[in-house]
């Protein structure tokens, strides 16, 4: 998980201060050279660092601190202020044409997941309701072309290519064919190389002076921490960009790049990328005070809550709820119910909860167990589905053959679904009253 030693690090910081029932300058101090170097260790830039500690220690030793019942809280408190500051404040969006189409010029080296995260971002805003269109300017790696049709098609977005030809080209003929087609959206997937270079700048350039782009995004991945503030550096410098997306986030990037980057370029991170799926939920607006929240161990509630709307379809939620109610669960619900968990990053979302450690290992579905599951109930009759106390001894050998399961996982499957019946009418209970949950509890927490 992303920040890990970083969140880990700082929670002991934290932990001390909270101790204490005074703060003394010597205390604060203890604590600003601690944090200072958690910082560094996560390959935060150094000027970053240094910028940063001396903002957070001018205010730490002020009154609001000092005569405060609660000063270790308000010290957490000035620390998440200023991270969220150091990353932007606010939510940045992307600039939309108030002339369609909006050119989104997308620019990175090899590696950092240009192509894949331009994709998703593609189809960020197709769920959105808008017409995107991918247009392939990368010419000279070996199957690029190709790499960006099949990402493309996993979103069932239009893909512009000319083959092996003129970059720039091939960039003024995409915009006139958005423009004839209808497409409001227009990715430009340009060609990216191992380190920077000059021929890679010059073109990027021409590309940018040609077609007038509405923004050019910088795509970075979050992995290689201090090299990518280097990289956000270099083109901000040498082509210019207005914003930046951020990939990877969530393997075990430091911190380093989110903290960074917004500081040393003056742009703001405007996106995210998670995942290797080409799915519009791997891509997310980056928010920096739930990203402070995240990296000071205080969860990300807010962005829980989306993940779990999007996952979830909210007609089915509701006639969920409805059967529920009335407690008629069937295993038609429950079969639904697990192949949704499916498509959710259990380690993901439980570290978006707070109080929870960042890294949960590795939590997932059991796929195997889902796949059994799914082959029983398919080998009943609607009836059977419908009401599962008919099935008596011949019916669970005739389940069991048919599923290529023994009679033993029948059962145990029959068992779960029991006490998720159970749990429903306890649910159900609670919802009566006027929209109380009763005595019903989650099974964590108080």
């Amino acid at each position: 998980m992303a920040f890990e030693g970083l969140t880990e690090k700082l929670s002991r910081v934290f932990k001390k201060l909270r101790g204490r029932g005074k703060l003394t300058e010597s205390d604060i101090k203890e604590a600003m050279r601690e944090v200072r170097m958690a910082l560094l260790e996560a390959d935060v830039n150094y000027k970053v660092t240094r910028d940063f500690v001396k903002s957070v220690s001018e205010r730490a030793v002020g009154a609001e601190v000092m005569e405060s019942l609660t000063p270790g809280q308000q010290v957490i408190k000035i620390v998440n202020e200023e991270l969220t500051n150091l990353m932007g404040g606010s939510v940045a969006k992307l600039t939309i044409s108030p002339k369609p189409p909006t050119v989104i010029m997308l620019m990175g080296l090899q590696g950092a997941g240009k192509t894949t995260n331009g994709t998703k971002l593609a189809a960020y805003f197709k769920k959105q309701g808008k017409r995107p269109l991918m247009a392939a300017l990368d010419v000279y790696r070996p199957a690029a072309i190709r790499q960006l049709q099949v990402a493309a098609a996993q979103a069932d977005i239009p893909v512009f290519e000319m083959g092996q030809g003129d970059p720039v080209e091939i960039a003024e003929k995409a915009l006139e064919h958005a423009r004839h087609n209808g497409n409001d959206m227009l990715f430009l997937d340009t060609a990216g190389r191992l380190a920077i270079d000059d021929g890679m700048m010059e073109e990027l350039s021409r590309i940018a002076s040609r077609v007038e782009p509405t923004e050019k995004m910088l795509v970075v991945d979050a992995m290689t921490g201090q090299d990518a503030v280097n990289t956000a550096e270099n083109f901000a410098n040498r082509v210019g960009i207005d914003s930046v997306m951020l990939t990877k986030l969530d393997g075990d990037a430091r911190g380093g790049a989110a903290l960074s980057i917004r500081a040393v370029t003056g742009k703001p991170i405007k996106f995210s990328g998670i995942g290797e799926k080409i799915e519009a939920s791997n891509i997310e607006p980056f928010y920096p005070d739930r990203m402070a929240s995240r990296i000071l161990g205080m969860g990300d509630v807010l962005s829980l809550i989306e993940k779990a709307e999007e996952m979830f379809d909210q007609k089915k939620a509701a006639e969920l709820e409805e059967k529920m109610r009335k407690s008629r669960l069937s295993l038609d619900d429950f079969l639904d119910q697990m192949r949704q968990m499916k498509n959710m990053d259990m380690s993901q979302m439980l570290g978006m909860i707070p109080g929870m450690k960042a890294n949960l290992g590795s939590v997932q579905v059991d796929e195997k167990a889902l796949a059994r599951t799914e082959a029983i109930i398919l080998s009943m009759t609607k009836k059977e589905r419908d009401d599962p106390a008919i099935i008596n001894s011949s019916r669970k050998k005739r389940i069991a053959a048919g599923s290529g399961t023994r009679v033993e996982d029948v059962n145990r499957m029959l068992k779960q679904f029991d006490q998720v019946q159970k749990l429903t009418k306890q649910m159900a209970g609670g919802m009566g009253k006027k929209g109380r949950r009763g005595g019903f509890r989650l099974p964590f927490g108080r």
